[in-house]
Protein backbone atom coordinates (compact mmCIF):
# COMPACT_ATOMS: atom_id res chain seq x y z
CA UNK A 1 0.00 0.00 0.00
CA UNK A 2 2.18 2.81 -1.19
CA UNK A 3 0.59 6.22 -0.89
CA UNK A 4 3.51 7.84 -2.61
CA UNK A 5 2.45 6.77 -6.09
CA UNK A 6 0.42 9.91 -6.81
CA UNK A 7 3.27 11.88 -5.26
CA UNK A 8 1.45 13.80 -2.56
CA UNK A 9 4.79 15.32 -1.52
CA UNK A 10 5.45 17.05 -4.81
CA UNK A 11 5.71 20.85 -4.49
CA UNK A 12 5.05 20.69 -0.74
CA UNK A 13 7.12 22.65 1.76
CA UNK A 14 8.30 20.25 4.46
CA UNK A 15 9.89 20.95 7.85
CA UNK A 16 11.94 18.18 9.53
CA UNK A 17 12.94 18.57 13.17
CA UNK A 18 15.97 16.66 14.42
CA UNK A 19 17.28 16.58 10.84
CA UNK A 20 20.76 15.48 11.96
CA UNK A 21 19.47 12.37 13.76
CA UNK A 22 19.51 8.99 12.03
CA UNK A 23 15.78 9.16 11.19
CA UNK A 24 15.87 12.89 10.37
CA UNK A 25 18.69 12.45 7.85
CA UNK A 26 16.95 9.53 6.15
CA UNK A 27 13.67 11.50 6.03
CA UNK A 28 15.51 14.36 4.34
CA UNK A 29 17.00 11.97 1.79
CA UNK A 30 13.73 10.19 1.00
CA UNK A 31 11.40 13.20 1.00
CA UNK A 32 13.78 14.88 -1.47
CA UNK A 33 13.16 12.10 -4.02
CA UNK A 34 9.48 13.18 -4.14
CA UNK A 35 10.28 16.69 -5.42
CA UNK A 36 9.07 18.91 -2.60
CA UNK A 37 9.41 22.63 -3.33
CA UNK A 38 11.49 23.10 -0.15
CA UNK A 39 12.72 21.17 2.87
CA UNK A 40 13.63 23.08 5.99
CA UNK A 41 15.63 21.07 8.52
CA UNK A 42 16.28 22.15 12.10
CA UNK A 43 18.57 20.71 14.74
CA UNK A 44 20.40 21.91 17.83
CA UNK A 45 23.58 19.94 17.09
CA UNK A 46 25.78 22.61 15.52
CA UNK A 47 28.63 20.37 14.31
CA UNK A 48 26.35 17.75 12.78
CA UNK A 49 24.29 20.50 11.14
CA UNK A 50 27.41 22.03 9.61
CA UNK A 51 28.47 18.71 8.00
CA UNK A 52 24.94 17.98 6.78
CA UNK A 53 24.75 21.48 5.26
CA UNK A 54 28.00 20.75 3.38
CA UNK A 55 26.46 17.53 2.02
CA UNK A 56 23.45 19.41 0.63
CA UNK A 57 25.31 22.60 -0.28
CA UNK A 58 24.41 22.30 -3.98
CA UNK A 59 20.73 21.58 -3.39
CA UNK A 60 18.78 24.85 -3.50
CA UNK A 61 15.59 23.30 -2.08
CA UNK A 62 17.28 22.20 1.19
CA UNK A 63 17.71 24.81 3.93
CA UNK A 64 19.10 23.79 7.30
CA UNK A 65 18.96 25.92 10.44
CA UNK A 66 20.07 25.81 14.03
CA UNK A 67 17.06 25.76 16.30
CA UNK A 68 15.64 24.23 19.44
CA UNK A 69 12.17 22.82 20.18
CA UNK A 70 12.14 24.83 23.39
CA UNK A 71 12.18 28.13 21.49
CA UNK A 72 8.59 28.61 20.37
CA UNK A 73 9.18 31.95 18.62
CA UNK A 74 11.97 30.44 16.54
CA UNK A 75 9.78 27.46 15.62
CA UNK A 76 6.86 29.70 14.67
CA UNK A 77 9.16 31.72 12.42
CA UNK A 78 10.56 28.59 10.69
CA UNK A 79 7.12 26.93 10.31
CA UNK A 80 5.70 29.96 8.47
CA UNK A 81 4.60 28.82 4.99
CA UNK A 82 5.22 25.11 5.70
CA UNK A 83 2.73 22.43 4.53
CA UNK A 84 3.97 19.33 6.39
CA UNK A 85 5.92 19.02 9.66
CA UNK A 86 7.80 15.77 10.36
CA UNK A 87 8.75 15.96 14.02
CA UNK A 88 11.62 13.55 14.77
CA UNK A 89 13.68 15.59 17.28
CA UNK A 90 13.71 14.23 20.84
CA UNK A 91 15.80 13.23 23.79
CA UNK A 92 15.69 9.45 23.50
CA UNK A 93 18.28 7.80 25.76
CA UNK A 94 16.45 6.14 28.64
CA UNK A 95 19.21 6.52 31.21
CA UNK A 96 19.99 10.17 30.36
CA UNK A 97 16.31 11.15 30.55
CA UNK A 98 16.11 9.26 33.86
CA UNK A 99 18.96 11.38 35.25
CA UNK A 100 17.66 14.68 33.80
CA UNK A 101 13.86 14.40 33.76
CA UNK A 102 13.28 18.16 33.48
CA UNK A 103 15.20 18.18 30.18
CA UNK A 104 13.04 15.33 28.89
CA UNK A 105 9.92 17.31 29.85
CA UNK A 106 11.16 20.50 28.18
CA UNK A 107 12.15 18.81 24.91
CA UNK A 108 9.80 15.82 24.57
CA UNK A 109 6.63 17.36 26.06
CA UNK A 110 6.81 21.16 25.95
CA UNK A 111 8.72 20.91 22.64
CA UNK A 112 5.81 18.97 21.11
CA UNK A 113 3.36 21.57 22.41
CA UNK A 114 5.48 24.32 20.85
CA UNK A 115 5.35 22.49 17.50
CA UNK A 116 1.55 22.13 17.83
CA UNK A 117 0.98 25.80 18.60
CA UNK A 118 3.28 27.00 15.82
CA UNK A 119 1.57 24.63 13.35
CA UNK A 120 -1.92 25.88 14.31
CA UNK A 121 -0.85 29.51 14.18
CA UNK A 122 0.75 29.12 10.74
CA UNK A 123 -2.00 26.86 9.29
CA UNK A 124 0.17 23.85 8.45
CA UNK A 125 -1.67 20.98 6.67
CA UNK A 126 -0.20 17.95 8.46
CA UNK A 127 2.00 17.26 11.50
CA UNK A 128 3.47 13.82 12.18
CA UNK A 129 5.11 13.04 15.55
CA UNK A 130 7.59 10.16 15.84
CA UNK A 131 6.92 8.32 19.10
CA UNK A 132 8.33 5.10 20.54
CA UNK A 133 7.27 1.66 21.72
CA UNK A 134 8.57 2.88 25.09
CA UNK A 135 5.46 5.13 25.26
CA UNK A 136 3.26 2.04 25.88
CA UNK A 137 2.82 1.35 29.62
CA UNK A 138 5.98 3.39 30.23
CA UNK A 139 8.38 2.46 33.02
CA UNK A 140 10.78 5.36 32.48
CA UNK A 141 10.88 9.13 32.00
CA UNK A 142 11.71 8.90 28.29
CA UNK A 143 8.72 6.63 27.55
CA UNK A 144 6.40 8.72 29.72
CA UNK A 145 7.45 11.91 27.92
CA UNK A 146 6.81 10.25 24.54
CA UNK A 147 3.37 9.07 25.68
CA UNK A 148 2.58 12.63 26.73
CA UNK A 149 3.73 13.81 23.28
CA UNK A 150 1.28 11.39 21.63
CA UNK A 151 -1.56 12.57 23.88
CA UNK A 152 -0.82 16.22 23.08
CA UNK A 153 -1.00 15.42 19.34
CA UNK A 154 -4.33 13.61 19.75
CA UNK A 155 -5.78 16.42 21.89
CA UNK A 156 -4.59 19.07 19.40
CA UNK A 157 -6.44 17.17 16.70
CA UNK A 158 -9.66 16.91 18.73
CA UNK A 159 -9.81 20.69 19.07
CA UNK A 160 -8.89 21.61 15.52
CA UNK A 161 -11.40 23.68 13.60
CA UNK A 162 -12.12 23.72 9.88
CA UNK A 163 -9.05 23.03 7.82
CA UNK A 164 -6.55 23.23 10.70
CA UNK A 165 -3.59 20.83 10.77
CA UNK A 166 -4.13 17.05 10.87
CA UNK A 167 -2.04 15.76 13.79
CA UNK A 168 -0.96 12.10 14.13
CA UNK A 169 1.81 9.96 15.65
CA UNK A 170 3.84 6.90 14.70
CA UNK A 171 5.33 4.44 17.18
CA UNK A 172 8.79 3.14 16.36
CA UNK A 173 10.44 -0.06 17.46
CA UNK A 174 14.21 -0.02 17.79
CA UNK A 175 15.69 1.34 14.57
CA UNK A 176 18.60 -1.00 13.81
CA UNK A 177 21.91 0.67 13.16
CA UNK A 178 20.75 4.08 14.41
CA UNK A 179 22.85 6.21 16.78
CA UNK A 180 22.78 4.56 20.17
CA UNK A 181 21.21 1.31 18.91
CA UNK A 182 22.70 -1.96 20.06
CA UNK A 183 24.18 -3.13 16.72
CA UNK A 184 26.97 -0.52 16.45
CA UNK A 185 27.76 -1.15 20.14
CA UNK A 186 28.01 -4.94 19.67
CA UNK A 187 30.12 -4.42 16.52
CA UNK A 188 32.63 -2.28 18.43
CA UNK A 189 32.78 -4.75 21.31
CA UNK A 190 33.32 -7.72 18.96
CA UNK A 191 36.03 -5.82 17.02
CA UNK A 192 37.84 -5.23 20.32
CA UNK A 193 37.69 -8.94 21.13
CA UNK A 194 34.80 -8.64 23.59
CA UNK A 195 33.19 -8.96 25.96
CA UNK A 196 29.78 -8.21 24.47
CA UNK A 197 27.70 -6.68 27.26
CA UNK A 198 24.08 -7.79 27.73
CA UNK A 199 21.83 -6.23 30.33
CA UNK A 200 19.58 -9.30 30.62
CA UNK A 201 19.54 -12.43 28.38
CA UNK A 202 15.70 -12.62 28.53
CA UNK A 203 15.31 -9.20 26.93
CA UNK A 204 13.28 -8.95 23.70
CA UNK A 205 12.78 -5.99 21.38
CA UNK A 206 10.75 -5.01 18.31
CA UNK A 207 13.11 -4.10 15.48
CA UNK A 208 12.77 -2.15 12.25
CA UNK A 209 15.20 -0.95 9.63
CA UNK A 210 15.81 2.72 8.99
CA UNK A 211 14.10 2.46 5.58
CA UNK A 212 11.00 0.92 7.21
CA UNK A 213 10.94 3.61 9.90
CA UNK A 214 11.02 6.39 7.31
CA UNK A 215 8.47 4.68 5.11
CA UNK A 216 6.19 4.41 8.17
CA UNK A 217 6.52 8.15 8.76
CA UNK A 218 5.89 9.11 5.14
CA UNK A 219 2.96 6.73 4.58
CA UNK A 220 1.21 7.51 7.86
CA UNK A 221 1.59 11.24 7.26
CA UNK A 222 -0.67 10.86 4.23
CA UNK A 223 -2.91 8.09 5.64
CA UNK A 224 -3.74 10.02 8.82
CA UNK A 225 -7.32 11.22 9.30
CA UNK A 226 -6.41 12.91 12.59
CA UNK A 227 -5.30 12.00 16.10
CA UNK A 228 -4.28 8.39 15.42
CA UNK A 229 -1.16 6.50 16.44
CA UNK A 230 0.28 4.31 13.66
CA UNK A 231 2.19 1.15 14.56
CA UNK A 232 4.07 -0.94 12.00
CA UNK A 233 3.92 -4.71 12.36
CA UNK A 234 7.52 -5.68 12.94
CA UNK A 235 9.70 -8.65 13.87
CA UNK A 236 10.90 -9.44 17.38
CA UNK A 237 14.48 -10.19 18.33
CA UNK A 238 15.91 -11.75 21.48
CA UNK A 239 18.89 -9.62 22.48
CA UNK A 240 21.03 -12.63 23.51
CA UNK A 241 20.33 -14.30 20.11
CA UNK A 242 21.33 -11.05 18.38
CA UNK A 243 24.63 -11.03 20.30
CA UNK A 244 25.32 -14.69 19.42
CA UNK A 245 24.49 -14.22 15.72
CA UNK A 246 26.68 -11.12 15.48
CA UNK A 247 29.61 -12.78 17.24
CA UNK A 248 29.41 -15.82 14.93
CA UNK A 249 29.02 -13.76 11.77
CA UNK A 250 31.68 -11.15 12.49
CA UNK A 251 34.35 -13.52 13.83
CA UNK A 252 33.87 -15.82 10.78
CA UNK A 253 34.07 -12.86 8.42
CA UNK A 254 37.40 -11.82 9.90
CA UNK A 255 38.59 -15.46 10.05
CA UNK A 256 38.85 -15.14 13.81
CA UNK A 257 37.44 -18.58 14.59
CA UNK A 258 40.01 -18.93 17.34
CA UNK A 259 38.89 -15.66 18.91
CA UNK A 260 36.49 -16.54 21.70
CA UNK A 261 34.30 -13.46 22.27
CA UNK A 262 32.56 -13.73 25.62
CA UNK A 263 29.09 -12.44 26.50
CA UNK A 264 28.98 -10.60 29.82
CA UNK A 265 25.70 -10.01 31.70
CA UNK A 266 25.77 -6.55 33.31
CA UNK A 267 22.21 -6.29 34.69
CA UNK A 268 19.38 -4.09 33.41
CA UNK A 269 19.55 -0.32 33.71
CA UNK A 270 17.13 1.86 35.71
CA UNK A 271 13.74 2.11 33.99
CA UNK A 272 14.62 -0.53 31.37
CA UNK A 273 11.99 -3.12 30.40
CA UNK A 274 12.63 -6.78 29.60
CA UNK A 275 10.17 -6.52 26.71
CA UNK A 276 8.57 -3.77 24.64
CA UNK A 277 4.91 -3.21 23.88
CA UNK A 278 3.45 -1.53 20.82
CA UNK A 279 -0.21 -1.78 21.85
CA UNK A 280 -1.56 -2.12 25.39
CA UNK A 281 -4.72 -3.71 26.81
CA UNK A 282 -6.73 -0.50 26.75
CA UNK A 283 -5.74 0.43 23.18
CA UNK A 284 -6.58 -2.86 21.45
CA UNK A 285 -10.32 -2.13 21.74
CA UNK A 286 -9.93 0.97 19.57
CA UNK A 287 -7.35 -0.38 17.13
CA UNK A 288 -7.89 -0.95 13.42
CA UNK A 289 -5.73 -3.52 11.64
CA UNK A 290 -4.36 -2.89 8.14
CA UNK A 291 -2.08 -5.28 6.21
CA UNK A 292 1.12 -3.64 7.45
CA UNK A 293 -0.06 -1.44 10.31
CA UNK A 294 -2.14 -1.22 13.43
CA UNK A 295 -3.88 2.14 13.81
CA UNK A 296 -4.86 3.21 17.34
CA UNK A 297 -7.84 5.55 17.06
CA UNK A 298 -8.27 8.46 19.50
CA UNK A 299 -9.96 7.64 22.82
CA UNK A 300 -12.26 10.64 22.54
CA UNK A 301 -14.07 12.17 19.59
CA UNK A 302 -13.16 15.37 17.81
CA UNK A 303 -14.97 18.34 19.38
CA UNK A 304 -15.69 20.41 16.27
CA UNK A 305 -16.33 17.82 13.57
CA UNK A 306 -16.89 14.17 12.78
CA UNK A 307 -13.77 12.34 11.47
CA UNK A 308 -14.25 9.32 9.22
CA UNK A 309 -11.61 6.70 10.11
CA UNK A 310 -11.76 4.68 6.91
CA UNK A 311 -8.52 3.35 5.43
CA UNK A 312 -7.71 1.36 2.30
CA UNK A 313 -7.49 -2.43 2.85
CA UNK A 314 -8.88 -2.53 6.39
CA UNK A 315 -8.66 -6.06 7.82
CA UNK A 316 -10.65 -5.62 11.06
CA UNK A 317 -11.47 -3.28 13.89
CA UNK A 318 -10.48 -4.34 17.38
CA UNK A 319 -7.49 -6.57 18.11
CA UNK A 320 -7.52 -9.47 20.63
CA UNK A 321 -4.01 -9.33 22.07
CA UNK A 322 -1.67 -6.56 23.16
CA UNK A 323 1.25 -6.35 20.73
CA UNK A 324 4.10 -7.32 23.01
CA UNK A 325 7.64 -8.54 22.21
CA UNK A 326 7.48 -11.15 25.03
CA UNK A 327 4.38 -12.76 23.44
CA UNK A 328 5.21 -12.46 19.72
CA UNK A 329 7.43 -15.18 18.26
CA UNK A 330 11.05 -14.04 18.08
CA UNK A 331 13.17 -14.58 14.96
CA UNK A 332 15.27 -17.74 14.87
CA UNK A 333 19.06 -17.47 14.58
CA UNK A 334 18.87 -18.31 10.88
CA UNK A 335 16.10 -15.75 10.19
CA UNK A 336 17.92 -13.06 12.15
CA UNK A 337 21.23 -13.69 10.38
CA UNK A 338 19.49 -13.48 6.99
CA UNK A 339 17.66 -10.30 8.07
CA UNK A 340 20.92 -8.63 9.17
CA UNK A 341 22.71 -9.51 5.92
CA UNK A 342 19.74 -8.52 3.76
CA UNK A 343 19.64 -5.07 5.37
CA UNK A 344 23.44 -4.67 5.31
CA UNK A 345 23.62 -4.44 9.08
CA UNK A 346 26.55 -6.85 9.41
Amino acid sequence: MNHMTNNTWKDQRVLITGVCGTVGRELLKQVLTHQPSEIIGIDNNESALFFLSEEYRDNASVNLYLGDLRDRDRLTHLIDGIDIVLHSAALKHVILCEKSPTDAVQTNILGVQNIIEAAIQKQVKRVLFTSSDKAVNPTNVMGTSKLMGERLMTAANAYRRGSGPIFASTRFGNVLGSHGSVIPLFKRQIAQGGPVTLTDPRMTRFIMTLEEAVQLVMESTMLARGGEVFVTKMPVVGISILAEVMIEALTQENNDEQKDVQIKIIGSKPGEKLYEELLNDEEIRRTVELPRYFVVLPAFKSVYGEIDYEYPEMIRTGVENPYNSAIEKAMSKKELRQFLYEHKLL
